[in-house]
This record gives C-alpha cells, sequence and structure tokens, in this order.
C-alpha cells in the first residue's frame, strides 16, 4: 500500500460572494486511512468534500490526485478518478430495486434491452463485497436507512472506488446499525480504500479515524490524530473549552402552573393511552426504543397526525384535534425530527422560514407585514447567532445546526410556551448542541415548558427534570431524581418488547 496520498487538497480557498467559506486549507486523503474532517456547523466541512467531488471548484490552490494537478469540473470527473460521495440525504431513488439504484446510469444492456440477469449478478457482486445480502429485486425504499447507506457504499465500490467520503453516515442509524458499518468501514480499510469521515458523535472518531483535520471558521486549525481526547477536540473546534456537556439550570421560581396535559392519547396502532403533563418551567424527556411511539406523541399534540381518543390541554384550555393552527396559537412549537422535510423549505430565504407560523398574526389589514417580519427575523437571527450571509440566503444552504436555529427561531418569535423537540440536536456539533441547551434552559427561565424526544441518553438524562419512558406505544414508566440511571431507562424501554416476545413464543408453543 502506497504512501502517497490519494488526493489532497493544497491550501485551497473557496468564496461565495463577499463571503469567504473557505481560507487556506490543506487536507491529505491516504489509501487505506480515514481522515476524519471536524469542525462545527459552518466550519467549511460541506464544502471541503464538495470540493472533493466535483460540486464545487476552488477559487484558489490546487486540488490533487495521485499526485497530478486535476480539474475536477463536476461529479464526472471526480468518480472517474474513483472518487465517491455518500451524502447524509441519500441519492437512492426509493421506487426502484437495489439492483436499479446499483447499475443506475449505466445499466447493462443487451439487444438494446436492459439486461436485467447481468444487472442483477453485477448488484450481487458490489453487495457481497460489503457482506450485505439482501434481495437485489427489492424496493430501495421498503429498507431500513441502514441498508440503504450500504447500497449507496455498493453502488460507489461498484464504480470502482478507491476513496470514499461519508457525510454524517451515523446520524440516523442506531448503536447496532452502527456497529456494522463500522465493519463494513474497516474492510473497505484493509482493502486500501481511503476514506473521508465526517460526524457530531466524538466517541465515534478514535474507532473509526486515523488522523483528525479540525477546521474553525473556515481555516484549518490542526491536524492530531484520532485518539486525541474529546475535551481537546472541543478546544480545537470552537477555540474554548466547554466545562458542562449538558448545561442544566433550573431558574425559574414563578408558579408551578401546568401547561401541557395529555390525557389517554390513543392513535391507530401507533400509540395507546398516553397520560402526562408538564408544568412551567419543566422539561420533561421522552425515552425509548426506535418506534415506541415518541415521534408519534409529538406529532399529536402538535396537531400534525390525527389522534382516535385522549385530549390535549394547553394551559387548560382544550385544543381541537388535527389542527396545527389551534396548536401554534395555544402556544404550542414543534421542532421536528427531520427539519428538512418537515420543518424548513430549503428553497426559501431565513427571512420567510423564520415568519412562517406569525405571518397571520402580524397581517395588517389582511396584509403580510413583511417589514414587521423582517425585523423580527433579524432580531431572533441576530439572538441566536445564526450564521448566514444575510436573511435572503437559502436556508437549505446553511449548516445543520444553523438550520435548526433558524426552527427554533420561528417559535421564538411566535413567544411559544410548549416547546415539543423531537432529536433537537441530530447532525449538529457540540458547540452548537451547548446553544440548543441553553435555549432550552432561556425557555424553562421564561416560565415555558419543553418535551425533549431524543435518542441519546446521555442528553435525556443530563437536560430532563424527570424523564418518562416509552415502550410498545405507551409509557412504561416515569423516573426521576436519583432514580435515573440508562440501566433504569433500558429497563423500561425494552419491558413490553420482551414481554410482547414471550407472548409471542408461549402462542407457538414454547416454555
Amino acid at each position: 500500500m502506497t504512501d502517497n496520498p490519494i488526493l489532497t487538497l493544497d491550501n485551497v480557498t473557496k468564496s461565495f460572494g463577499p463571503v469567504t467559506v473557505i481560507k487556506g486549507v490543506t487536507v491529505n486523503v491516504y489509501p487505506g486511512k480515514v481522515q476524519v474532517l471536524l469542525g462545527e456547523n459552518g466550519a467549511g466541512k460541506s464544502t471541503l468534500i464538495k470540493m472533493m467531488a466535483g460540486v464545487h471548484q476552488p477559487d484558489g490552490g490546487r486540488i490533487l490526485v495521485d499526485g497530478e494537478k486535476v480539474r475536477l469540473a463536476d461529479t464526472n470527473a471526480s468518480e472517474a478518478l474513483g472518487i465517491a460521495t455518500i451524502h447524509q440525504e441519500l441519492n437512492l431513488v426509493g421506487s426502484m430495486t437495489v439492483a436499479e439504484n446499483i447499475c443506475m446510469g449505466r445499466f447493462p444492456r443487451r439487444f438494446g434491452l436492459v439486461d436485467r440477469r447481468t444487472m442483477r449478478n453485477t448488484a450481487k457482486a458490489a453487495l457481497d463485497r460489503i457482506g450485505l445480502h439482501i434481495d437485489v429485486d427489492h424496493k430501495v425504499g421498503e429498507l431500513g436507512i441502514a441498508r440503504q447507506q450500504l447500497v449507496e457504499i455498493a453502488k460507489a465500490l461498484s464504480l470502482e472506488a478507491r476513496m470514499l467520503i461519508l457525510d454524517e453516515p451515523t446520524a440516523a442509524l442506531t448503536k447496532r446499525e452502527i456497529t456494522a458499518l463500522f465493519a463494513v468501514v474497516e474492510d473497505l480499510r484493509s482493502r486500501g480504500v481511503g476514506m473521508v469521515f465526517i460526524s457530531h458523535h466524538l466517541d465515534e472518531i478514535a474507532a473509526i479515524g486515523n488522523s483528525v483535520s479540525v477546521l474553525r471558521d473556515g481555516e484549518f486549525v490542526a491536524e492530531v490524530p484520532a485518539d486525541t481526547s474529546e475535551d481537546e477536540l472541543v478546544r480545537l473546534m470552537v477555540g474554548r473549552s466547554i466545562e458542562q456537556q449538558f448545561p442544566r439550570r433550573r431558574d425559574y421560581d414563578g408558579p408551578a402552573d401546568t401547561l401541557l396535559e395529555v390525557n389517554g392519547l390513543s392513535t391507530k396502532g401507533l400509540i395507546n393511552d398516553v397520560s402526562f403533563s408538564v408544568k412551567a418551567g419543566e422539561i420533561v424527556g421522552l425515552a425509548g426504543l426506535m418506534g415506541a411511539g415518541r415521534t408519534e406523541v409529538l406529532r399529536a399534540i402538535a396537531g400534525v397526525d390525527p389522534y382516535v381518543n385522549g385530549t390535549v390541554h394547553v394551559r387548560g384550555k382544550e385544543l381541537p384535534k388535527s389542527s396545527i393552527g389551534a396548536a401554534i396559537r395555544a402556544g404550542v412549537g414543534h421542532v421536528p425530527e427531520d427539519r428538512k422535510a418537515h420543518g424548513l423549505v430549503l428553497g426559501a430565504p431565513v427571512n420567510e422560514n423564520i415568519g412562517y407560523a406569525t405571518l397571520a398574526a402580524t397581517a395588517k389589514s389582511g396584509l403580510v407585514d413583511r417589514r414587521g417580519q423582517r425585523k423580527r427575523a433579524q432580531d431572533v437571527a441576530d439572538k441566536l447567532r445564526i450564521r448566514m450571509q444575510n436573511l435572503d440566503q437559502p436556508v437549505g444552504s446553511l449548516s445543520g445546526g444553523n438550520q435548526q436555529k433558524t426552527v427554533f427561531a420561528r417559535w421564538i418569535v411566535t413567544n411559544s410556551s410548549v416547546l415539543l423537540l423531537d432529536e433537537p440536536t441530530r447532525g449538529v456539533d457540540v458547540g452548537a448542541k451547548v446553544e440548543i441547551y441553553e435555549l432550552m434552559n432561556a425557555i424553562t427561565a421564561a416560565g415555558g415548558a419543553v418535551v425533549m424526544v431524543s435518542s441519546e441518553l446521555p442528553e435525556v438524562l443530563g437536560m430532563s427534570d424527570r424523564i418518562l419512558v416509552m415502550s410498545g406505544g405507551h409509557i412504561s414508566g416515569e423516573l426521576a431524581g436519583g432514580d435515573v440511571t440508562q440501566d433504569a431507562v433500558m429497563m423500561l424501554a425494552v419491558r413490553d418488547v420482551q414481554r410482547d416476545l414471550e407472548d409471542k413464543l408461549m402462542e407457538d408453543g414454547h416454555e
């Protein structure tokens, strides 16, 4: 295996209009090694990998492949040199089969028609290389996100890729799926495939990386070994140490009024007889395994999804079912699990995205108060330190953390007193996470209430005053104070799953 890099970004710079986003950065990617790119949202990681992928061309500096200067004019030029990118938003067509996705754009043909036998064999060979054994005639959209990700990797390898760019590949995976993905990465590394890896989970870096290039505000800060301590990585990323990872503060000293009360909430086949309440100044965490019903509870409360039984009261007033508008008017804000699909209009500017929930309430004589909307948006954007060129920048071009802060800004502008947060820090760097936690503190300090769903147990434990654990569509227990441990949460989370398995075994005649 050669010691020469497959690809080098040599002192590259990149500007968009008057804003310089990359300033003289050098990164090397070596065969059989994983180069981690680390930095806060907006640090320039995405721009760098887009240069590698041929999406952006540098304004200054050079790109070298095998030591030779190249111009990656587009993604085809990058792929032709053996460079493939696995984006966070997977580039697959759900209605097509696994085989069709792997061979897309280069279908084998015979007598002018697609040679399906050869296509299936090509797909099987690609899947075999990563140890994924699935039916190649299966529709990709019916696979889980982890298997879709592996199909993307198989597709890249079928192109004879010798360098893979993995952009937050673990963001939506379970721990078991992450372990399986890392086994594939390790196998590829042993075969000499070079990789670029981006992740906001610092604990993954030592497990998968060889070295780490740290970026801050578009500049190269340092290259350090992958086993560098998390505290030092954070210091390099944000320019300061973060003393407290979960800075929960309980500053509210007003009356403990009940702001949200949910009674007997049930939906068809998803959640069953869910009841709880949240008081002013309180953060209540909803924990549980994927599929336990946590997201469905928040969506029902927010008026997004219908429910067949139960009631939702905000400040003692019952909300009508399935009315997002009524929930907003009552002071309920909802930060959804998938901000890009359900929380933002990616092609619209930051200004409009912040103001969507207040268009009607602030209208004057039936007309949108554009000047007022813009002022309110600018004020809250400044308060939340949203990094952007200006309010007219499309929100889809912002980094993940700044997109998430834009969703929060919408509900701050509406003065929401009950905030429903579904995976609020997913895909967000450690610095932006702390800023989001401080937003939660500010909401509760002002007498608001927060219900938070998170799959990161340390986050739930660190930021919640009480934890409700869901299993099998209903609440299996509540934990507070000294009862709150990861083991206690997991015991409640799997309790009904184990019971269902035991009942199934009994039905099948097993003791």
